[in-house]
């Protein structure tokens, strides 16, 4: 992650700008990568990661954010509905305010240089985890596919600046992490990646939570070597692209 640019103004400040009119009409990148936000938001809601509006999704296009926007239900949502942002902040699509989570959003992008993609949940387990412990242990090998054990990025108030510095701080590393009494982030180089790894890491404190459970007993854990290995594995898993054996599809 790169260091954030001490020369920007905070984010809530730059979220009630608006340098220039947001745009009437989507070009076609913009409008497929619109419609894929709208159907990863209503699969969050789908498999029970979300009730209602609590979570959202974003996505990177150049240097357009969209991000769904704050209070309406995604099986609302339509190509009309889109909202854009720029990496200040400010809306350049849409009249529908952007979520209220748009600071965590926008730190992830100008921080990670691998993230294109984010999914923001409140799901069960993760969420109770996150009460419980500051970091969920190595229970399984896909932890690897985080890059290492999730941390629990200590509580703020949902949408300030202060949550999203504090984000920054448990992604470090990693591309997950659990905020304490809230939720998930979770990014990825595409929607699909970062929706898997969310609806992973939510498995994964599921099967932590069931573990730890148990009277008497202690759940083992997976040492870092062995995480170290898998993740080397895990780099070569799923199927090859034709013509390029050396470029793994992602888990």
């Amino acid at each position: 992650m790169t260091e954030p640019r001490s020369a920007r103004q905070p984010q809530s400040v730059r979220r009630t700008q608006s340098a220039r009119r947001p745009q009437p009409r989507l070009t076609q990148p913009l409008r497929q990568a619109w419609a894929h936000v709208v159907r990863t938001a209503r699969r969050t809601t789908a498999d029970g990661l979300v009730v209602g509006t609590s979570g959202n999704v974003s996505v990177r296009v150049g240097d357009t954010v969209l991000v769904t926007p704050s209070g309406v239900p995604y099986d609302r949502l339509g190509p009309r509905d889109a909202v854009g942002v720029d990496l200040d902040g400010r809306q350049v699509l849409g009249t529908l305010a952007p979520t209220s989570e748009l600071p965590m959003h926008l730190a992830v992008y100008r921080h990670t240089d691998d993230a294109s993609a984010i999914v923001h949940t409140h799901a069960v387990h993760a969420t109770a985890v996150s009460t419980l412990v500051g970091e969920l242990p190595a229970i399984h090998y896909m932890t690897a596919a985080l890059g290492g054990p999730v941390r629990v990025a200590d509580y703020a108030l949902y949408g300030t600046d202060e949550l999203a510095e504090n984000m920054l701080h448990a992604l470090r590393d990693r591309s997950g992490c659990l905020l304490r009494n809230h939720g998930t982030v979770v990014y990825g180089a595409t929607l699909d990646q970062a929706y898997d790894r969310t609806a992973q890491l939510e498995w994964m404190c599921q099967v932590w939570l069931a573990a730890a459970a148990v009277p008497g007993h202690t759940p083992t854990l997976l040492p870092p070597a062995e995480l170290e290995r898998a993740a080397a594995k895990l780099s070569g898993y799923g199927q090859q692209p034709a013509g390029d054996a050396g470029d793994a599809a992602q888990p």
